[in-house]
């Protein structure tokens, strides 16, 4: 990353405590803490997801809505004193995948947008490749995209940590 800010991406599967490590990341955090949110409450079992969220983060961080368009979304916050959590990359993926938008242009503008960051940048993705194969083709299709867009961000950031059962794995250790 040619910007001045530090990016660490945590991928893990389905209630892996991967947004909780990240959460944590910001504990003592000085500056801005910035949610960039990409979920709707769509049912009421999402609300309460999003509602839990919001709840252990706690009044102190500003959230700000990035169902689409997070890249600009990304670059309006990015500040020499912001913690940006961006919570999460797959639920992003999926809106701009179902709204049929062109998915490898977002992720491009993404990695745009990630490379010019400033502040601290913490990007939580679910790890879809461990899984059972998907049954039908829209699903696979949307696998691989997650999986290729997990890579692509793994391979600009300056940490990657896996967490599993809750426990984080460092699988590339920041060198900032």
């Amino acid at each position: 990353m040619s910007g001045t800010g530090k990016s660490i991406l945590v991928l893990g599967g389905a209630r892996s405590g991967k947004s909780h490590y990240a959460e944590a990341l910001a504990s003592g955090w000085n500056g801005k803490k910035i949610y960039l949110a990409t979920a709707e409450p769509g049912d009421a079992e999402m609300a309460a997801r999003i509602e839990a969220h919001r709840a252990r983060r706690g009044s102190d961080w500003r959230t700000v809505s990035a169902l689409l368009n997070l890249p600009d979304a990304l670059r309006e916050v990015s500040e020499d004193d912001a913690f940006i959590l961006i919570d999460c990359l797959t639920i992003w993926l999926s809106n701009v995948f179902l709204a049929e938008s062109d998915c490898a242009g977002a992720v491009e503008g993404l990695l745009e947008a990630l490379d010019h960051t400033r502040g601290t940048t913490v990007l939580v993705s679910n790890e879809v490749g461990g899984g059972i194969v998907p049954e039908n083709a829209m699903a696979r299709r949307f696998r691989d995209i997650a999986g290729e867009t997990n890579q692509k961000v793994a391979a600009i950031v300056d940490e990657v940590v896996l967490v599993t059962a809750g426990l984080p794995q460092v699988l590339k250790p920041s060198t900032k």
